[in-house]
């Protein structure tokens, strides 16, 4: 076949390149988030629920608004607030007046001193009723205050309703963080000893993580050992999800890695297309596994020679033909 025909024929070629990684097996496994990226958003006051702003499965910004909450607490310490800065104005000028008495000489220093430290009580208290009501995202003057998401994530739990009451020490919220998870699966006997932690996983349709972690004992029932990988953040990454996932070690030694499309069945047998002198050949192969729109092949091609990589169900067409 020349080139002309085969242009014709949508056929296109590129080289197989070297396979660093085979798939070993795919497991089930259940996704779940790390240890450490799942926090609780507690009500910090009791009160009552004015406003929902998230529900379950949203996806929230740290420091995102959650809901708005009414409490007397928060009116409370407003009201404190409110009277502390009255008496720091008060305290303070009293203070000012005592100090250019006592440089004047009118009365003795003791008394402008002993203003001074009620003065500096009196903005202390403001103080610290300005970072109490700072702290929970509260506003005085209407006694509410604001949840807000302390990370970045995805609501995986909202329990919460607007009227409800919250008592401060229920979470009405979990955040998961959304940039990181964790697969568990269970690792057949059969592979036990060949996967060991730093080997790659892949969760289809293109997320990689690594393993972390492999168990040493084998389930009796299941004749398993439990596995356990980090995965990035993804579409469809869902804490509690059911999925499956590749494992993959180191490839063999000339193995070759081609698109899925290259490999095609002739006569009940693996084959692809390689490209040669005047036309192209069919060479039976041995496949190593399938992941991520590649096939890894243990025989038949070797690195840098050139395949069918579209076209393929013509040339074997023709081939069956002959």
């Amino acid at each position: 076949m020349d080139a002309r025909r085969a242009t014709q024929m949508g056929i296109r070629i590129a080289p197989a390149t070297a396979a660093e990684e085979a798939p070993l097996a795919t497991i089930p496994a259940m996704i779940q988030p790390p240890a450490n990226a799942r926090v609780a958003v507690a009500a910090t006051f009791p009160g009552t629920v004015v406003r929902t702003l998230v529900v379950e499965g949203d996806s929230v910004k740290r420091g995102q608004p959650l809901a708005i909450i009414a409490s007397r607490d928060v009116l409370t310490i407003g009201a404190d607030l409110s009277r502390a800065h009255a008496r720091s104005g008060v305290a303070q000028a009293n203070a000012a007046r005592l100090s250019q008495l006592s440089r004047e000489g009118i009365i003795a220093g003791a008394r402008a001193d002993e203003a001074n430290a009620v003065a500096a009580e009196a903005r202390a208290d403001v103080s610290e009723k300005s970072r109490i009501l700072a702290l929970v995202n509260g506003h005085g003057g209407n006694g509410s205050y604001t949840l807000t998401a302390p990370i970045a994530g995805r609501v995986t739990s909202a329990a919460i309703q607007a009227g409800n009451p919250v008592d401060g020490t229920t979470a009405p919220y979990v955040i998961d963080a959304a940039d990181r998870y964790e697969v568990v699966g269970q690792l057949p006997e059969r592979l036990i000893g060949q996967v060991r932690p730093g080997m790659s996983v892949r969760l289809l349709p293109d997320l990689v993580g690594r393993i972390i972690a492999v168990g040493s004992t084998i389930d009796p029932t299941t004749r398993s050992a439990s596995l356990k990988a980090e995965i990035p953040g993804g579409p469809g990454m869902v804490a509690g999800r059911a999925t499956s996932i590749v494992i993959a070690g180191p490839a063999p030694a000339d193995a070759a890695s081609v698109p899925d499309a290259a490999v095609t069945m002739i006569g009940g047998k693996a084959a692809v297309f390689v490209a040669v002198r005047g036309g192209f050949v069919a060479r039976s192969v041995t496949s190593g596994g399938s992941s991520n729109g590649r096939t890894v092949l243990l025989s038949g091609v070797s690195p840098g020679e050139p395949v069918v990589i579209s076209g393929t169900s013509a040339l074997k067409a023709l081939a069956s033909a002959q």
